[in-house]
């Protein structure tokens, strides 16, 4: 495939062909001919000098969240001596890079990096990698796709959040703002399943593993204290600006995060997902659900949210996200709170609105943050003052 400049050298011979045929200069059609062998001893060039390159990608970090910077690293092989080899890799989405290299050997490895900018969320597929050579006149070049298609999977912002919701134990009179509880499950056996990626292998059951020849994952069982619902309101028309969606995704990526380190075990649930199954990434589940998810038009909160009761849900903490808040999630938290403690809504907007007295009465924490505010600190005052109530009741 002729470049920018072949295609402008058969432009000028054509230009020169023209030219001759009016004046019969024989240096005109010399050289428009010179132009033409030139462009067709590339094609000759490109075709038997096949892009024989192997490309291998590394992302790092593996988690970036939106704002953080991501650097990809491009190894090139090649099979045998090539000349001016360009190498062009995508993020698709956020950019492109190209590098080049004048002369490689075979079995030589050129390693190229470059940065990303995650403006925003998302998952963005990288590569496949394009690799293009050229003849020594950069008149002709030859493409080919090489390599394998990874993905970028960028979480939504996350805010350090400051204090917990005061929840309970079983017993009503032993109550804490943060629960004695290792992330990675409880001491009683719950049951067995089978493995999934990023499971501690130190948790293998290797008399049921050889049994079934699958590998099996002792389950421990949760603390009912620790365990935590962060519900987001994906509901469309709650939220009048997509600015707003966003500030709630961060929201509930925020809470996810904040109890996860503070020793709960945080499941997310969110449009008709409900909370994937018990194992030890599920932190992972939740962010890259955050990652890609989008306001959905017609959801029927309250059915929906009736059906995720059915399937067993309750705890020390209910977390619910939401824009504008009605009296679908009125419905859903009182629905839902039956099963928990202590209930935290954490609602887009500026100011409390004609429910925030509703929530407040049955029992609610409210936490409120406009489009362009910060959950931080509304989240800590909430905190303050829930607690300090709980410890006088």
């Amino acid at each position: 495939m002729p470049t920018g400049r072949g295609w402008a050298a058969l432009g000028v011979a054509a230009a020169l062909f023209a030219l001759w045929a009016g004046f019969g200069e024989v240096e005109l059609m010399a050289t428009g001919t010179f132009l033409v062998a030139a462009v067709a001893v590339g094609v000759g060039f490109v075709r038997f000098a096949s892009p024989a390159v192997g490309v291998t990608r590394r992302i790092y970090p593996p988690q970036v969240h939106e704002g953080d910077e991501v650097t990809v690293e491009v190894d090139i092989v090649t099979e045998r001596r090539l000349r001016n080899v360009f190498v062009e890799d995508t993020v698709h989405g956020l950019g492109t890079a190209r590098f080049a290299a004048a002369r490689t050997g075979p079995g030589q490895r050129v390693t190229a990096r470059y940065e990303v900018l995650c403006r925003t969320r998302g998952v963005y597929p990288v590569g496949p990698a394009e690799v293009a050579i050229t003849d020594p006149f950069a008149l002709v070049e030859r493409r080919s796709p090489t390599g394998e298609l990874d993905r970028l999977m960028v979480y939504p912002r996350v805010e350090r959040l400051t204090g917990f919701p005061a929840v309970r134990g079983i017993d009503p009179a032993v109550q804490s703002t943060r629960p004695t509880f290792a992330p990675y499950g409880g001491e009683d056996f719950y049951t067995l399943r089978e493995y999934q990626v990023g499971d501690d292998l130190r948790k293998v059951h290797w008399p049921s593993s050889a049994k079934r020849d699958a590998l099996m994952i002792r389950q421990l069982e949760v603390p009912w204290q620790a365990r935590a619902l962060v519900l987001l309101d994906a509901r469309a028309d709650r939220y009048p600006i997509p600015q707003a969606f966003e500030h709630a995704v961060r929201g509930a990526a925020s809470a996810v995060s904040h109890l996860y380190q503070g020793g709960f075990s945080p499941e997310l649930w969110a449009t008709e997902r409900a909370p994937g199954s018990r194992s030890d990434n599920r932190y992972q589940q939740a962010m890259e659900i955050l990652a890609s998810i989008q306001p959905t038009p017609n959801l029927d909160l309250r059915r929906t949210v009736a059906r995720l009761r059915r399937q067993g849900v309750g705890g020390g903490a209910l977390i619910v996200v939401t824009g504008v808040p009605d009296d679908g999630v009125l419905g859903a938290y009182r629905v839902l709170a039956k099963d928990f403690t202590r209930t935290v809504v954490m609602a887009v907007a500026d100011r409390p609105g004609e429910t925030a007295g509703t929530f407040q009465r049955a029992g609610a924490v409210t936490v409120y943050a406009g489009p362009s505010g910060a959950w931080a600190p509304a989240w800590r005052t909430a905190m303050e003052l829930s607690w300090s109530t709980a410890s006088v009741g």
